[in-house]
Formats: structure tokens, sequence, C-alpha cells
């Protein structure tokens, strides 16, 4: 799997998400609870502590080493986290899929990291882990991760009604893609 870190900016980089992140990750969790939880599902009140993040690293990298999963957190300049985003359900043989899924803490918005750690994860799952095609589901008011995914050549292909259960409804998602090549599976 992909263990090497990748610069996205001047003061930013995208690199393999590890246990001692926990504390930095509850933190900026904790900074960006208000502004995310319109977007995201109910959590316990341990999700936000560095002892939670750690638990839900140590099942990332479980799912890493079986190679379902590539975890990667978004670090600034000091090699503090300040964003996660994972590459889930990979599937391998003729199907070689991933889902995307990630976030980016309330104060570093708007700088285009997001969009710089998309392209560089289609990259990467294009050249290192052989993927055919990334897909990323999004609520359909979330404009700015939909223009997240539309700049870096996804496009929309349909609507999961009812999807995930997020802010306490189950709320419908548009579905989006990036089809990275077209040639044969890698063995």
């Amino acid at each position: 799997m992909i263990d090497a870190s990748h610069p996205l900016t001047a003061d930013t980089a995208l690199r393999p998400a590890v246990l001692t992140d926990a504390p930095e990750l509850a933190a900026a969790l904790l900074r960006s609870r208000a502004h995310m939880a319109p977007r995201e599902p109910a959590r316990p009140q341990d999700f936000y502590t560095p002892q939670g993040q750690a638990e839900r690293i140590s099942g990332l990298l479980a799912d890493r080493a079986g190679g379902r999963c590539m975890p990667w957190v978004l670090v600034d300049a000091e090699d503090r986290a300040i964003g996660s985003f994972t590459l889930s359900g990979i599937v391998l043989g003729p199907f070689r899929s991933g889902v995307l899924g990630y976030w980016v803490d309330a104060r570093h918005n708007g700088r285009g990291l997001a969009t710089a750690a998309v392209a560089r994860i289609c990259e990467l799952a294009r050249d290192e882990l052989g993927l055919h095609r990334v897909e990323a589901g999004t609520m359909l008011d979330n404009v700015a991760s939909q223009r997240v995914l539309l700049k870096c050549g996804f496009e929309e292909y349909g609507m999961a009604p009812r999807m995930l259960h997020i802010a306490g409804e189950w709320r419908d998602h548009r579905l989006f893609q990036r089809i990275l090549h077209d040639g044969p599976p890698r063995a």
C-alpha cells in the first residue's frame, strides 16, 4: 500500500494515517463539529476524543492491512492533522473500485485543500492501487463537496434515496464517480 507523504501546497501534505494522529484529529473534529453537523451521522461523544479517534484509526489500519481501505490525513507544515481522507470499500479483481470520503478542518476550508487532496488520491488510486474507478456520495445540498468532486473529474451518475442517516433523518445523496483508466485490471 501507499506509505509516502505527498505535498499538496507549500504548507500542506497528504500522508497515510497513523495512530499518533488521534489527538490532532480529535481536536480538529471538535473545532469543526458545528460546521460539519448538518452532514454528519450522529456520533457518540467519545468519537470526538483522542481515544475515540485512536479506535477509529486502529480499525482503518486493520482494514488497510487487509487491502480494503486506505486512510490518509491532511497535515499542515508542522505535520499536524487538519483533515481526513479515506478510500474504503476497496474491491480488486475485475471491479477495482473504492469509495472516497473526506473532511477538512473548518479553519482550513476554502483554500482548495480538499480539491488538491482528492485529485492526488485519484492519481494514487490509479497509479499505486491500480483502481479503475473511485466513487463518492454527497447530500443533495452539499454544493461545496460536489464542486470539489466535479473539479477533480468526477461525474454525477445517480441519486441514492435515503442512503445515510444524517442529522436525525435518512438523507438522499448524489452519487459521483471518476473512471481512472480503461486499461485491463492489474494482476
